[in-house]
C-alpha cells in the first residue's frame, strides 16, 4: 500500500502514512491533545490543510462553521489520509513550567531525578544530590491526551481495557525524557508527582474505583518500581519511587505543593488551589489540613471552548477593554485565531465591564456570540462552561473555608499553583468570582508539585518525616457527599466580584 508524506508546520517534521490511514494515530505521538477521546465532538484536535485534500467529514460539519471548513479545518480524530498533506498544527508551542528556586538540601553522593507527571505536560529535572543544583531540565507533553484532555476520559479508556495502553504511553514518554538527561549513570533515585489518576495509570494500579462515588482508592501509597520494571535508562540499583496521595483525587503534585509553599509548618491559615480540570484545593496550617478535589472542567485550559487553543501562536492570552471595546492581545503577534485559559478569564472580566455579558453570565440581548477579534468569538455556551468551572472552584474553598469556621478574609495566602495559576491575571479572576481575596494575598505558585518534589528529594533524613507528618495531617473532604456542595456550587455560578 502506498505511503504519502505528511508535513507538519510549524514543527518542520516530515512524516510518511499509508492511504486510508487515521489522521489521530499519525499525530498523537507529536503531542496532539485529543480533548474527547476521538470522539468527534469538540475542536481540540483541529488542524488546518494548507496543501492537499482531508475529506470533511460529518462531525467536522457539525462543529466547524462553512467558512472555517473553506479555511481548511479539520478534526484530526475522524480524519482518513488520501493524498500527501501539509498541515497546521494549531496545538503547538505550549509553554511548560519549570522551576529552578533553590532549595535547602543535605548534601549526598550521586544525582536524583525529579518528576512532575502533569495530565498535559511532563517535567524531568536532574539534580546533583552533593550541591542541590539543577543540572538539566527536560519536558514534554503527556502522551496520553490521545485518550482525553481531562482525567475522567482517560478514566472510561482504562475500564474500556486500555489501562495497559496508557501505562505503557506514559512509561515510554517519561522514559525518553530521562534518556535525555546527561550523568543518568551517577542517579540514585527518582522521585514523580503527579495526580491521583495519573498516579494509579503510571504504577499500573484499578482506577476502577475512582470511577464512581465515594471515588476513594485503598491505593493511593507510595510505589516503588525499577527501571528494569519500567524500561528506563537508568542504573539498575536505581529507585523509581512514586509519592504518595492525599485522598481520592487529591495526589502527590498537591502533597508537594504543600511542601513547596510551607503552608504545613505555617501558624498561618493558607489556601493551595490548582487550577485544572480536576481542582484540587487545600486550606490550613501547622496544626490541620482540609483538601478536596472538585471537577471543574477544562475551562480553564480552553477545552471545550469553541476557540479554545492552548497558549500557543495565535492564541489571545489577554483582553482589556480600551476605549470601549475589547483590546486582545495575542501570542506571537499574529493574527489571532483561538483563546488560551487566561485569555478566556479575561475576557469575561472585560464582557463584564463593557455589559456584554451579564452578571448571571447570560450575553447582552439575547445574543449567541460576542466578538473578540475576528474570527474569534466568545459563544453563550463557552461563558456557561467557564461558570461551571469557577463555580467549582469557589464552592470547594467556601466549604473547606466553613469547615475551618473561616472565610476567604482570613485567609494569610492563596497560592495558585500550575501554569493556569502562574498566567491568569488575578484581577480579572477576582472581577468574576473566582478568588475572592485581596490581590496582595493571591500568590501564584509556579511549578509548585515539581519544587515540592525536588525538596524532597533533597532532604533525605526528613524526607518521609515531613510526607507522613503531612498525610497525617490532612483530612480529605469528599465534596460529591457534602449536603452543601450543590447549593453552594449553585450560589456561585453568577460572575460577582471578591
Amino acid at each position: 500500500m502506498p505511503a504519502f508524506p505528511i508535513n507538519l508546520t510549524p514543527l518542520g517534521i516530515r512524516l510518511e502514512i499509508e492511504r486510508g490511514a487515521s489522521l489521530e494515530t499519525l499525530l498523537a505521538p507529536h503531542g496532539v491533545e485529543f480533548p474527547c477521546g476521538g470522539a468527534g465532538i469538540c475542536r481540540g484536535c483541529r488542524v488546518r490543510v494548507i496543501e492537499g485534500e482531508l475529506a470533511v467529514t460529518p462531525e467536522m460539519r457539525e462543529v466547524f462553521t462553512p467558512a472555517e471548513i473553506a479555511a481548511g479545518w479539520r478534526l484530526a480524530c475522524t480524519a482518513r489520509v488520501e493524498g500527501a498533506l501539509t498541515l497546521e498544527i494549531a496545538q503547538w508551542t505550549t509553554p511548560i513550567l519549570t522551576d529552578e528556586t533553590q532549595c535547602p538540601f543535605e548534601p549526598q553522593e550521586g544525582c536524583g531525578i525529579a518528576i512532575d507527571l502533569g495530565t498535559t505536560t511532563l517535567v524531568a529535572q536532574l539534580v546533583d544530590l552533593a550541591t542541590g543544583e539543577v543540572l538539566a531540565v527536560e519536558t514534554g507533553l503527556n502522551p496520553q491526551t490521545v485518550h482525553g484532555a481531562d482525567i475522567m476520559s482517560r478514566i472510561e479508556f482504562a475500564l474500556a481495557g486500555g489501562a495497559a495502553r496508557l501505562a505503557t504511553l506514559i512509561r515510554e514518554a517519561l522514559g525518553s525524557l530521562v534518556a535525555a538527561l546527561p550523568r543518568r549513570d551517577a542517579v540514585r533515585l527518582v522521585l514523580v508527582a503527579g495526580n491521583t489518576v495519573m498516579h494509579h495509570l503510571f504504577c499500573g494500579l484499578d482506577v476502577e474505583p475512582l470511577a464512581h462515588v465515594p471515588f476513594e482508592t485503598v491505593n493511593g501509597g507510595v510505589i516503588e518500581l525499577s527501571p528494569r520494571e519500567l524500561g528506563w535508562d537508568l542504573p539498575e540499583a536505581a529507585v523509581v519511587r512514586f509519592l504518595p496521595c492525599l485522598g481520592s483525587f487529591v495526589g502527590s503534585d498537591i502533597l508537594a505543593g504543600i511542601l513547596a509553599t510551607g503552608m504545613a509548618e505555617s501558624g498561618r491559615l493558607t489556601a493551595l488551589i490548582d487550577l485544572g480540570t480536576n481542582g484540587e484545593i487545600v486550606v490550613g496550617n501547622s496544626t490541620r489540613l482540609l483538601c478536596a478535589s472538585t471537577a471543574a472542567g477544562p475551562a480553564f485550559e480552553a477545552g471545550r471552548i469553541r476557540m479554545g487553543m492552548r497558549a500557543a501562536e495565535g492564541a489571545i492570552t489577554h483582553v482589556a477593554v480600551r476605549d470601549g471595546e475589547p483590546a486582545c492581545r495575542v501570542m506571537g503577534d499574529v493574527p489571532a485565531r483561538g483563546i488560551c485559559g487566561s485569555g478566556l478569564v479575561d475576557a469575561a472580566a472585560a464582557g463584564l465591564s463593557l455589559g456584554t455579558i451579564l452578571p448571571n453570565g447570560r450575553l447582552a440581548g439575547g445574543a449567541r456570540e460576542w466578538m473578540l477579534a475576528h474570527p474569534v468569538a466568545i459563544t453563550q455556551a463557552d461563558v456557561r462552561e467557564l461558570q461551571l468551572a469557577k463555580a467549582a472552584i469557589s464552592a470547594g474553598l467556601r466549604i473547606l473555608l466553613e469547615r475551618w469556621n473561616a472565610r476567604a478574609a482570613d485567609l494569610d495566602a492563596i497560592y495558585l499553583a500550575g501554569a493556569f495559576g502562574n498566567y491568569v491575571n488575578i484581577s480579572s479572576a477576582r472581577r468574576i468570582g473566582l478568588l475572592e481575596a485581596e490581590p496582595a494575598r493571591i500568590v501564584p505558585a509556579g511549578n509548585s508539585a515539581l519544587r515540592g518534589t525536588r525538596m524532597a528529594l533533597l532532604a533525605p533524613s526528613r524526607r518521609e518525616e515531613l510526607i507522613a507528618a503531612i498525610r497525617a495531617r490532612c483530612q480529605h473532604v469528599p465534596l460529591a457527599s457534602d449536603p452543601q456542595f450543590q447549593d453552594t456550587f449553585v450560589d456561585s455560578m453568577g460572575f460577582e466580584e471578591g
